[in-house]
Order: C-alpha cells, then sequence, then structure tokens
C-alpha cells in the first residue's frame, strides 16, 4: 500500500512518573495504631534508559530532519516537471513548424524537377531567346531551393539538439523520481521503526532534559 509523506515533526513518547494512591477506605485501629486498609502503591511504569531515549530522540531528530528534506525535493521535482511541461509544448511547436517545412521542401522539389523535366522536353521547341529565359528561370528557382533547403536543415539540426537536451531532461527527471520514491521508502521504514521502538514507550521528563542537554553540548563542540 502506497505511504504518503505527511508528517514534519514526530510526536515522541508520552512522559511518564510513578503515582502513588490512597486508599480513601483506609482505617486506623486505636489500639494498636495500625492501618487496616494500608496505603496502595501503583507499581512504577518500565521507562526508557537514557542509552534508549539517546537512540530514540536521535532517530526521531533524522527523521525530522530527512522529512523537511524529501519535502525539499518533492517541490523541487513538481517545479521541474512544470518546467518541463512547458518546454515540451515549445519543442512540439517547434517540431509541428519543421514538419511543414519539410512538406514546403518536398513540395518545392517535386516541382523543381517537373519543370526540369518539362524544359528537357520543350527545348528541341523553343528558340534561343525562349531556351535562355526558361534556363535562367530554372536556374534561379534550383538556387532559391538549395537556399530554402539550407534553411531547413539548419532548423532540423538545431530543433535535434533541443530534441535531444529535452530527451536528457526526461531521462534525469525519470532518475530522480526514482531517487526520491527510495528515499521515501526509507524515510517510511525509519519512521516505521521508530513507531515501533519508541512512541509508546515511556521515560522520564528529567532523563530527556538531560539526554538533549548532552546532545547539545555535543552538538555545539562538534561545529
Amino acid at each position: 500500500m502506497k505511504r504518503i509523506l505527511l508528517p514534519l515533526a514526530l510526536v515522541f513518547a508520552v512522559s511518564a512518573q510513578a503515582q502513588v494512591i490512597s486508599n480513601t477506605k483506609a482505617k486506623v485501629d486505636p489500639k494498636n495504631n495500625k492501618v487496616s486498609n494500608p496505603v496502595v502503591e501503583k507499581p512504577k511504569p518500565k521507562l526508557m534508559s537514557r542509552d534508549e531515549l539517546r537512540t530514540c530522540i536521535t532517530l526521531q531528530d533524522s527523521n525530522t530532519k530527512e522529512a523537511l528534506a524529501l519535502k525539499a525535493e518533492q517541490t523541487a521535482f513538481e517545479d521541474n516537471e512544470a518546467k518541463i511541461k512547458a518546454e515540451k509544448v515549445t519543442l512540439d511547436a517547434g517540431e509541428a513548424a519543421l514538419s511543414k517545412q519539410f512538406s514546403e521542401v518536398k513540395a518545392e522539389k517535386e516541382a523543381v524537377l517537373a519543370e526540369y523535366a518539362a524544359l528537357t522536353a520543350e527545348a528541341p521547341k523553343l528558340d534561343k531567346a525562349a531556351l535562355k529565359a526558361r534556363n535562367e528561370a530554372y536556374a534561379a528557382r534550383t538556387t532559391a531551393f538549395n537556399t530554402m533547403f539550407e534553411a531547413v536543415k539548419a532548423v532540423d539540426t538545431e530543433q535535434s539538439a533541443k530534441r535531444k537536451a529535452f530527451n536528457d531532461k526526461i531521462d534525469a527527471r525519470d532518475v530522480h523520481f526514482k531517487t526520491v520514491k527510495e528515499r521515501e521508502e526509507k524515510y517510511f521504514d525509519a519512521d516505521d521503526k521508530w513507531k515501533a521502538e519508541c512512541s509508546k514507550k515511556l521515560y522520564d521528563e528529567v532523563d530527556l532534559k538531560a539526554v538533549r542537554a548532552e546532545m547539545a553540548a555535543a552538538s555545539a563542540a562538534g561545529k
């Protein structure tokens, strides 16, 4: 079942102290001053040792830090996904424009070839001046076609580079997605570990403050 990353802070185990309950029905014998129903002391709950508490705090802090980091990763992924979608729209528009240019080049090429065939067939029937004019027109058209072809070729090269760059971004996005998902699973496993080993265990507030102070001092010394 899919687990959703929601909490950024983890609620720690409940503090507990031994409780003493007085028996309100206790009676005192005036002769020997003895209590017939003595005070009943509730059994002391088992508390975590400071070492156990330190382990749980370390795991809790690590999970909280990782949850924040994962939220940042998710935001970065979503931002990148939005950019990719916008770039895809631009890329598709370029592909459509290039396809149209290819069609135009193909049509012009066929027209040039048809004109050449017609000129070849009609040349014997034309006088010198008419043939010269037709040859010049044909030469101008082929020159224009070559210019047109080179321009489309340049656009195709540019579009191919854009296409490759976009595909590289897609590949990187997919790798990032996989990495984030794997990282999420590790976080969920660590969170489950904390819940199983720490969330329902009791501790003494004095121990908690002491351990927190020790950890803060160690952190400050390490900077």
